[in-house]
């Protein structure tokens, strides 16, 4: 029997038949997925031409479509834009947004669309992240927030939507890896914590860039006498090598650290 439109037969190593589907829109060749049977494919083909046809937004998907939600919004995307991504983007006039799932889309800057245009973010547990060579980045890493940091303590979004990736909305309060901020009589203070057996208090410090450093002292202290953690780096920015070293070398560090023993 022959195939519907769109529909390819296509083999497997292992000998299986599979069905692809594809579409070709102003001269551009492009791949709709594969299926297990003639008809999802040709089901697909013939969505995509509704699509291309269609006023339909990228908040608009069909659960009954058999075209791949990710197919669908880059097929809208090049319908209005005239640009094809392999991931679902949708640009707009000042920004971006990534559509992760019918239900769930990020705004992004303009500046990150190359990025984002050869990488597909991922969720799981509530992060983002992507596969950075070989590698699992967590997206808020490129605005400076740390791994484990806490939303509402350690950064915050200005205009309240967690979903608006924009440089902009995104405010970095705790930088650093062990330091936290703390107001005691209209001041600022910065505790700085180290994990070995459970939290311990390397000391409070005035400055952020003191707390960084004692962080990265309690460190070494701790590699020193054999702890086989790892240890994060913190990294002050605007601090030349002697002015580093100054701060190291004064930096006071707690006597529960200097006389742990393991």
């Amino acid at each position: 029997m022959k195939n519907p439109a769109g529909a390819f037969t296509a083999q497997k190593k292992d000998g299986t038949i599979y069905y692809r589907s594809s579409i070709t829109v102003r001269g551009r060749h492009i791949s709709l997925g594969s299926f297990d049977s003639p008809s999802e494919a040709g089901k697909a083909y013939e969505e995509a031409h509704t699509v291309l046809n269609s006023q339909m937004t990228a908040d608009d998907y069909p659960d009954a479509f058999a075209l791949p939600f990710k197919k669908y919004v880059a097929l809208i995307n090049y319908r209005d834009n005239g640009i094809y991504f392999k991931t679902p983007i949708y640009i707009h006039s000042k920004y971006f947004t990534y559509h992760i799932s019918p239900s769930f889309s990020v705004k992004f800057d303009a500046d990150d669309l190359f990025y984002y245009s050869t990488r597909s973010i991922m969720q799981r547990g509530g992060h983002l992240f992507v596969s950075d060579f070989g590698m699992q980045v967590g997206v808020l890493s490129r605005y400076g927030v740390r791994e484990h940091a806490v939303c509402g303590r350690d950064f915050y979004f200005a205009n309240g939507d967690s979903r608006d990736y924009r440089y902009g909305n995104i405010i970095v309060v705790n930088p650093y890896h062990g330091v936290r901020r703390f107001v005691k009589n209209g001041r600022d203070y910065y505790k700085v914590k180290i994990h070995i057996n459970g939290d311990f208090v390397v000391g409070t410090y005035p400055s952020q860039t003191e707390a960084a450093i004692a962080y990265n002292k309690a460190a070494d202290i701790l590699r020193a006498k054999g702890c086989k953690k790892s240890f994060p780096d913190n990294y002050p920015e605007s601090l030349s090598a002697s002015a580093y070293a100054d701060i190291y070398d004064s930096v006071k560090i707690s006597k529960k650290i200097t006389e742990y023993k393991f």
